[in-house]
């Protein structure tokens, strides 16, 4: 399947049931299984990359949709662990409760993670032990901008854009009135299962449209999991044991009764959660809100344990209490969307989003009392207008003007409470302009930004002016071929985090300081692509290379605070270089079975200009995946082979990481094909039983990825 073509729609959506929690009429399986005219399915439309919505194959910027069956197959507890098969996608991976996505290197606040349009307005770029409070069990689709988003989301978008779209709000009337999905699933590797529904309903006509609800649910619960042997890695037990060495003596035998072996010890975790949606659907558009609760509850693995402070001691007879950290995750969460096709002057169409989000989570300590509660209170809302499209220098010229601003009431009161309480606001404004000319294609745009940060308790803060360009340059000498350049330089406000940190951060085994004299991060960079399309092959190649001016991040300085070492937050000029390649092509027709292969491999590289230990850390190292693949009418089967090689450029204070080598096999059946709802998915990932560790997480050598998992599910839709 086209899963790693970035201007694909889902590979597999010529046999793909409904998403467990579609809410538009699907074409039957059996009409569209044998359908393998790839252009027809770059007409899809992505709505992240530009206000336009121009299609997947009409963008110079390299972007993606993971939707249908490729979208299940995927399905992960977290964003970060479903979208890490990506191509330039990894995961801060802490858990199942917790993984952020990664694109090209870049995480935390560089990356954007969206619902609907509209930030997650939570806590997870302050802490990668933080969840994301999206679901990805409850997306019809996710779309990806790799590079810089800044210009339409703002800094936190200067590494890429992650939006999950849910359609809890709908925006079109169902066929029929009625439609909705169930799906179950259950695997053996945590012994979870899962349960997620959804649905539409048209309440009739008013005011010249119709009224349209939306309801949906998810229930997920797992224990500790399976991994294939010991918790920790091996070159951090050799350390453990050379240290114990130097300590006690060459005759001291190192103890290895105790470690966690063959199970992931506080990995357990339990989510769910539901929206409530209602749509005013009219001949031009639609206006609609929703209200969504989501909670969740999951173990900290990896012996996160809160120290005690220094020079604190244990009362006599006093023991220690057995377990580990858990986190308890609350948001409410309320969302107005809107858009209206007409004519309004200069433009045609305006779209609106404001969403508000109550957020708290609470630290638990295994004797049950809260180490440290954050909350964070955050309203974002934007409106975009739409130009109408017009003639100039012989071609069509269109574009689109907006605004945005965010605002963010952030506190964390305890033991780790490395951040102080603070109050951020930030506003935008951008405009940007498409133009076509035969087989050309021009993009320019820009973006104003203002972002301050105060802390409560004194009031001191810091304020940001930001601006930020890009242009592009797209050119299709014939229709099976395309290549395209962007330019841009974009200036990012520093985080919170980046210069308030003063604390101990355990999540990170860190005592983080900022600096509150931090400047901008200026990146000036240049990506380029080549993609070429026929009736039954797909080859896609992205290069990049970005410099920074005052990159910042965290660097150990040598000084040891409370027991951890201390970080400090620096900027320094950097370079980041890579790649991604994929390629898809139909190999065989046997009888009323395609045989399809795909691989793709990327890779990206992070360097400082000191003179010493230049490596940025937790960068990826080079990886794909090779696959082949039966499709059918009934049934489909995948065999997948996924690689990373050794990560040995690290940064102080990292180890080195072993490649990996992962065999993934998927089946996919359904009995009924004239049903479009109703299929069952086998899936197995890491039959090998493999030890896996991700170099982007800070737990790589506290905790491997799951061992060998045997998911079943079952999916029915109406």
């Amino acid at each position: 399947m086209f899963k790693n073509i970035p201007y694909r729609t889902s590979l597999l959506a010529s046999a793909a049931a409904l998403a467990p929690l579609a809410v538009a009429a699907q074409t039957p399986q059996g009409e569209e299984a044998h359908d393998h005219n790839f252009p027809h399915r770059a007409e899809q439309i992505i709505v992240t990359a530009s206000p336009i919505e121009r299609t997947v194959g009409e963008t110079i910027l390299n972007t993606s949709v993971i939707d249908g069956e490729e979208l299940q197959r995927r399905l992960e507890n977290s964003i970060g662990e479903t979208l890490r098969r990506e191509p330039g996608v990894s995961s801060t991976f802490f858990g199942p409760g917790a993984g952020r996505p990664i694109i090209r290197g870049l995480g935390g606040d560089r990356i954007r993670v969206l619902d609907n349009g509209i930030g997650a307005i939570d806590a997870s770029p302050t802490s990668p032990d933080h969840a994301v409070a999206v679901e990805p069990v409850t997306a019809e689709r996710i779309e990806i901008v790799r590079g810089s988003g800044m210009l339409l989301y703002g800094s936190s978008a200067a590494g890429g854009v992650v939006n999950v779209l849910s359609g809890r709000i709908p925006s079109a009337v169902p066929e029929g009135g009625v439609d909705g999905g169930l799906r179950l699933s259950g695997a053996t590797v945590d012994d979870s299962y899962e349960a997620a529904g959804g649905f539409d309903l048209s309440l009739g006509e008013f005011g010249g449209g119709t009224l349209v609800f939306h309801g949906d649910g998810f229930f997920r619960e797992g224990e500790d999991y399976d991994i294939p042997g010991f918790a920790e890695s091996a070159r951090l037990r050799a350390l453990e044991e050379a240290e114990h060495e130097e300590e006690e003596g060459p005759d001291h035998e190192h103890e290895e009764e105790g470690e966690a072996f063959g199970v992931a010890e506080n990995s357990a975790f339990e989510t769910y959660g539901g929206s409530a949606g209602l749509s005013w659907v009219f001949d031009n558009g639609f206006v609609g809100v929703s209200g969504t609760a989501f909670e969740t509850e999951y173990g900290v693995p990896g012996g996160h344990e809160h120290a005690h402070e220094e020079g604190e001691e244990e009362e006599e007879g006093e023991e220690e209490e057995e377990g580990g950290v858990t986190i308890d995750l609350r948001q409410r969460r309320l969302d107005f969307n809107g858009e209206i096709e007409g004519d309004f002057g200069f433009f045609s169409k305006a779209k609106f989003r404001l969403g508000y989000a109550d957020y708290e989570h609470a630290e638990v300590e295994p004797n049950g009392e809260v180490g440290t509660l954050f909350t964070n209170e955050g309203w974002e809302g934007r409106l975009e207008l739409v130009d109408k499209t017009r003639a100039f220098l012989g071609g069509e010229l269109t574009g689109a003007v907006g605004g945005q601003f965010r605002l963010r009431d952030f506190s964390a009161v305890g033991e780790e409470a490395f951040v102080p309480p603070t109050d951020t606001e930030q506003f935008g404004v951008f405009a940007l302009q498409e133009l076509a000319i035969g087989k050309w294609r021009f993009d320019l745009g820009g973006r104003y930004e203002n972002t301050s940060h105060e802390v409560q308790e004194t009031g001191f803060g810091r304020d940001f002016d930001g601006f930020s360009v890009s242009g592009g340059v797209g050119y299709q000498p014939q229709e099976e071929l395309f290549f395209g350049v962007t330019a841009y330089r974009t200036e990012r406000a520093p985080s919170t985090e980046e210069l308030f940190s003063n604390g101990p951060h355990l999540a990170t085994n860190a005592f983080e300081i900022g600096d509150p004299t931090l400047d901008e991060e200026i990146a000036v960079g240049v990506e380029a692509t080549a993609r070429f399309v026929t009736e039954r092959f797909r080859a896609s190649v992205n290069g990049f290379y970005t410099t920074y001016e005052d990159f910042i991040f965290e660097r150990p300085n040598g000084e040891i605070e409370d027991g951890l070492p201390v970080f400090e937050f620096v900027s320094q000029d950097a370079t980041f270089t890579g790649f991604e390649a994929m390629m898809e092509s139909e190999i065989a027709r046997l009888g009323a079975v395609d045989i399809h292969g795909d691989a793709s491999v990327d890779y990206v590289r992070a360097t400082t200009d000191a003179a010493e230990d230049s490596n940025l850390p937790r960068i990826p190292p080079l990886s794909g995946i090779v696959g082949l693949e039966a499709r059918s009418t009934y049934a489909d089967l995948r065999a997948e082979f996924e690689y990373a090689i050794e990560q040995d450029d690290t940064a102080a204070f990292e180890l080195p990481t072993d490649g990996y080598q992962l065999l993934n096999a998927y089946l996919t059946l359904r009995p009924l094909p004239e049903n479009t709802g109703l299929s069952v998915r086998i899936s197995g990932t890491n039959l090998t039983d493999e030890e896996v560790r991700l170099h982007t997480s800070f737990l790589k050598d506290l905790v491997p990825l799951p061992g060998r998992n045997i998911r079943i599910s079952l999916q029915g839709s109406f």
